[in-house]
């Protein structure tokens, strides 16, 4: 089993940076694939990005291909989320999400991941 907390999001003006931190707690974190999604108000939950297991492979969201990254440390047991040239669209809590997998891919749908982070808020004003 696996806890997840982020951090790291805040208030920034169009154009601006953040980074988000997802720190997993217990064991074999090399084991977990791990997904980032958002939810703005009124809207359903989305996939942002992903990343296996290794860290080797990784997944985008059309709308955030070259403005996010997604890299995993698996010797520090955290996920990180790189957003670079944030828009008032970007805004949204950001979860994180892990899944136990041998697989050497990565999932980009909500229902493949069983543990979930609290969320953290991001706001881009414009």
């Amino acid at each position: 089993q696996v806890q997840l907390v982020e951090s790291g999001g805040g208030l920034v003006q169009a154009g601006g940076s953040l980074r988000l931190s997802c720190a997993a707690s217990g064991r074999a974190f090399s084991n977990y694939a791990v997904g980032w999604f958002r939810q703005a108000p009124g809207k359903q939950r989305e996939i942002v990005t992903a990343v296996s297991s290794s860290g080797s492979s990784t997944y985008y969201a059309d709308s955030v291909k070259g403005r996010f990254t997604i890299s995993k440390n698996n010797a520090k047991n955290t996920v990180y989320l790189q957003m670079n040239s944030l828009r008032p669209e970007d805004t949204a809590v950001y979860y994180c999400a892990a899944r136990f997998t041998y697989s050497v891919g990565y999932y980009n749908t909500e229902s493949n991941y069983n543990y979930w982070g609290q969320g953290t808020q991001v706001t881009v004003s414009s």
